[in-house]
């Protein structure tokens, strides 16, 4: 899987880490979202392997239980009811802290979401405030490929995995933008 060709807001430094070999039964897709903070605000958030509750509220907790969050490090990811999965066991792939490049793969756990595999990029982008300010933002591209389950399409697979995506990447958008402003009026 390639993003969009061209996707204006990400430089191909940072897409190419976003290429997946899909096979025939999976699916892949990528999202992408501007954040008014800086990357070392966002990327302070997303590297914490340790915890994705801190912006992902459909994660209830998360407990490492192999490793000290380096590549290779294990979690057990627990979700919110109401989702049709309780447990996720995830493996911490990446983690770049100079390129801003982090990747794990769900290797266990009572989800449908088989042979899942995430890569998140952070880059720097000029943004404008609402007063017309310009200043340094940051873009984050969320991209991965997975099984499709027996009995859904590549369609709604990519739906459902998507809009988890979307409402995890708003949520660390308000999350990282809010810590930005605390940091700034603190200064």
């Amino acid at each position: 899987m390639m993003l969009p060709n061209p996707t204006p807001t990400v430089p191909d430094a940072v897409a190419r880490y976003h290429t997946h070999a899909v096979s025939p039964n999976q699916c892949c897709s990528a999202v992408i979202q501007e954040i008014a903070a800086p990357v070392s605000t966002v990327w302070s958030v997303v590297r914490r392997f340790d915890n994705p509750q801190a912006y992902k509220h459909f994660v209830k907790s998360c407990h490492v239980i192999l490793g000290n969050g380096d590549v290779g490090t294990l979690r057990e990811v627990r979700v919110i009811s109401g989702l049709p999965a309780a447990v996720s066991t995830e493996r911490l792939e990446v983690l770049d802290d100079e390129q801003h490049v982090i990747s794990f793969s769900m290797i266990g756990g009572d989800h449908r979401l088989a042979n899942y595999r995430s890569v998140t990029t952070l880059h720097t982008s000029p943004i404008s405030d609402s007063e017309g300010n310009h200043r340094t933002g940051t873009v984050v591209v969320e991209s991965y490929v997975v099984d499709v389950p027996p009995g859904n399409t590549t369609d709604d697979t990519c739906v459902f995995v998507d809009t988890i995506l979307r409402c995890n990447l708003q949520s660390l958008a308000k999350f990282a933008e809010n810590l930005a402003s605390t940091r700034s009026n603190q200064r």
